[in-house]
């Protein structure tokens, strides 16, 4: 008997030393919580007021990081070095270490992702609740896929800070030529200057220059009724009158609000004047991405690919647009009909404080549009929630093409285009989305 109870004290006593010695689990990274990093980012944006172009480049280098990661291990995603503009080899994960990729894409998205933002105590507010659990789930896993992570996110930021960004904060101001007619002026109510005038010299990830799609002129400034110009002016101006009779409830006009997306929306109240908060262009198409993400049951890598390689086109049809923009310098449909038909008239839309042609919204809406057809197929259909939070209801697509379509439609409703600037400018993205989507093998 005493045998017996000392083999039985023995077999508990080992359980209880193999349960204790038993390795923890991997730590599980779902899409969810690349969504959510995305998110938080876009909350940020928002909250920060950051410029179109810039909130671009907020975007994309964050992707790059967790894309690069995952890549080393993938079968089906390869490396971008060698496909963006002067990207160099990330530091390769040491094998002898329990290093989680998905883990290490998703620390380096979000440390990447505070180094580009004003407010980093919010990011970091969902950086210290996620390394709480993780922490408790597998220290050993955490310790190493976060040391790993921030080499990796070491390497990105050196990459970062060598595209010319840091020097365009110290150049000149746009200059307004206000004896040319022709050229933009500043528009109400807050009469901003010209935003961003040499983002063109940001380095671009995919294009070879700037310069690369740059579209054909527009129409000559003309007031000759017979002209042109002076054709598309009167189209703008027509179109507001009429969706103004229609009301706040007709289709141009939810289309208008739908595609907005302009963060410098300002609100005068008497004496006082504040700023309505909005996403930007880029911004609503990366929340398109997680909706075709999402419905396609996308796992980890397919997702980060998804946002990275979309956040690429965004990033370059800012560049390309902008080029243009500083280039033509072509007056506001606002400006010339408070000077020449109407001076009390009034665009549904505040007009963005950047030249008008082209349209930002058409080409960055047409790059993006091509790199999702080609990783989700054409004729996706896709209900778009995107505007939600700003109290706007959620809009249904055929197609990401049929949105890209709409968006650029919607500045011609918001009196802030001519026709040329949005059909140009549509044609220009969709160019420089097919290239990008050569150049990345989709």
């Amino acid at each position: 008997m005493k045998h017996l109870k000392f083999g039985i004290y023995s077999f508990l006593i080992m359980a209880i030393l193999a349960s204790c010695s038993k390795p923890a689990e991997s730590i599980q990274v779902s899409p969810e919580l690349f969504h959510k990093s995305v998110d938080k980012v876009m909350e940020i944006q928002i909250h920060d007021i950051f410029s179109p172009p810039v909130a671009s480049r907020i975007f994309v280098y964050p992707n790059i990081a967790a894309y690069e990661i995952l890549a080393q291990k993938s079968s089906k995603f390869k490396s971008l070095v060698g496909t963006v503009n002067e990207l160099t080899a990330i530091p390769k994960v040491d094998s002898t270490q329990q290093v989680n990729l998905e883990l290490s894409a998703l620390i380096a998205h979000m440390e990447v992702s505070k180094s580009l933002i004003f407010s980093e105590e919010k990011m970091e507010v969902l950086q210290d609740s996620l390394y709480n659990v993780w922490e408790q789930a597998n220290k050993v896993e955490f310790d190493a896929s976060k040391a790993y992570a921030f080499d990796v996110v070491n390497h990105i930021k050196q990459y970062m800070s060598t595209d010319n960004y840091n020097q365009t904060r110290t150049m000149a101001k746009f200059t307004v030529d206000t004896d040319d007619p022709t050229r933009w002026q500043p528009t109400p109510p807050s009469y901003m200057d010209g935003i961003e005038p040499h983002w063109n010299k940001i380095r671009p990830f995919l294009l070879d220059s700037a310069q690369q799609f740059k579209p054909e002129p527009h129409p000559e400034f003309s007031l000759d009724k017979d002209s042109k110009f002076y054709e598309e002016l009167m189209e703008v101006y027509n179109v507001s009158q009429n969706v103004t009779e229609e009301g706040d409830e007709s289709e141009p006009v939810q289309i208008a609000r739908f595609w907005d997306c302009n963060p410098f929306v300002s609100v005068t109240r008497g004496h006082f004047m504040f700023a309505t908060k909005k996403i930007s262009p880029g911004a609503h198409w990366i929340g398109i991405t997680k909706i075709a993400s999402r419905k396609t049951n996308s796992n980890v890598e397919e997702t980060v690919n998804a946002y990275t390689k979309t956040s690429l086109a965004i990033a370059d049809a800012f560049i390309s647009c902008w080029d243009e923009k500083y280039r033509s310098n072509l007056i506001r449909p606002e400006t010339v009909i408070n000077q020449h038909i109407d001076p009390d008239w009034l665009p549904i839309l505040q007009t963005p404080p950047f030249p008008e042609y082209s349209s930002g919204h058409s080409v960055v809406s047409g790059a993006a549009s091509v790199v999702l057809t080609e990783i989700f197929g054409d004729n996706f259909y896709f209900e778009d929630d995107t505007e939600i939070p700003f109290g706007l209801p959620i809009r249904s697509f055929k197609s990401f093409y049929d949105a890209s379509t709409e968006a650029a439609l919607s500045r011609l409703y918001g009196g802030i285009h001519y026709r040329a600037a949005i059909d140009n400018g549509l044609k220009q993205g969709k160019n420089l989305g097919h290239f990008a989507a050569d150049k990345l093998n989709l």
